[in-house]
């Protein structure tokens, strides 16, 4: 009887099964920090195409970003509710979804997040002061355009970002961040027309956001979830008007740049 000879495992084959250790390590540490090529070539005992190969599929899914050259290296990348915005956005981009029907879905999820806030027993410690703050910050800024833009969308991330249930969380602020990425687009090309909303306009959306702070202050969960629909839907409008049948667009470079600009809030 002769030996079977012996069977070479694939590079790729190697490099998944890196890949897939430095996954788990990755998103199970929040302060993970990648070793070296040198060090995972000798921490797993293989050749540094293989690690090569394992960094490259990590970054396409986005987890690392590695940076060629003479200083070259990797630098981990923990997928958030941007990330995911992101990623969602171009899987609606891809499916001819338009606008309206974005629209639609966050007036179905959105406000149950401010309901969900005036239901916290600490709202009043952390939740109202915090809504508070972004709704003073944004005031400053009513007469500034995107600016304000800017700055009101903080009041919707943080509503979300304070929900308790964390899949709400993620999922709620994908959509709130994918949202943002347009409305700051459509604001940004107001202001260079000329058309965008007055000073008193914005100064109402102000107005709305202290009324359903109120709400969540006083503990009416469906009071602050009446008042937060109304209220997306009549800034939803100013974007819908011209753009409700525009597919979503999350890979343009300012789309791109408007999605990364949302940091993630945390509870």
């Amino acid at each position: 009887m002769t030996a079977s000879p012996t069977r070479r495992v694939p590079q790729r084959r190697i490099a998944e099964t890196v890949a897939d250790e430095l996954r788990n390590d990755i998103l199970a540490d929040h302060n993970y920090r990648l070793p070296t090529q040198d060090q995972l070539v000798k921490d797993f005992g293989v050749s540094y195409p293989s690690v090569r190969e394992a960094l490259r599929i990590l970054e396409t899914e986005g987890l690392v970003t590695v940076r060629r050259g003479n200083v070259g290296g990797a630098d981990v990348r923990r997928p958030d509710e941007t990330s995911a915005a992101y990623h969602l956005g171009l899987s609606l981009q891809a499916g001819g979804v338009v606008l309206r029907d974005l629209a639609e879905g966050l007036q179905l999820l959105e406000p149950m997040c401010a309901a969900e806030c005036a239901k916290r027993e600490d709202r009043l410690e952390v939740v109202v002061p915090a809504l508070t703050a972004a709704i003073d910050s944004s005031a400053t800024f009513t007469d500034c355009g995107l600016d304000f833009t800017n700055t009101a969308r903080d009041f919707h991330t943080l509503v979300v970002g304070f929900t308790p249930n964390a899949t709400i969380r993620y999922a709620v602020g994908s959509y709130v961040a994918l949202w943002a990425a347009q409305e700051e687009a459509w604001a940004e090309s107001r202001v260079k027309l000329g058309e965008y909303p007055t000073e008193v306009e914005a100064a109402a959306a102000v107005s709305a956001h202290r009324r359903i702070v109120d709400a969540i202050a006083e503990g009416r969960p469906e009071e602050a979830e009446r008042l937060a629909r109304a209220h997306l839907a009549a800034t939803q409008a100013l974007v819908l008007v011209d753009h409700a049948d525009r597919v979503v667009n999350a890979s343009s470079a300012m789309s791109r740049q408007a999605i990364r600009r949302k940091r993630r809030s945390r509870v």
